[in-house]
């Protein structure tokens, strides 16, 4: 299953969420706290601390222009 790290009030996370839906896509969210020094999973995923992170089996994205690229061309029939 797809997860989608997020925090509340994240513009960023706001979009990579709207594709998810978009898509029709099952998706566990994780809720990160707000403070960067506690996001401990953000960082040992990826080497940093911002959200949004999709982790997808092997794949591991932390850019949200990235990540909705990746959706769209992994789970669309008529990618953009």
């Amino acid at each position: 299953m797809i997860k989608f790290y997020s925090v509340y009030g994240c513009g960023y996370c706001t979009m990579v969420q709207s594709a998810l839906e978009q898509l029709d896509l099952d998706y566990e969210t994780i809720m990160v706290p707000a403070p960067h020094h506690q996001r401990q999973e953000v960082k040992e995923l990826t080497g940093q601390t911002f959200v949004p992170v999709l982790v997808d089996g092997d794949v591991i994205l932390h850019d949200e222009y990235e990540i909705i690229r990746y959706l769209k061309s992994t789970y669309s029939n008529n990618s953009n």
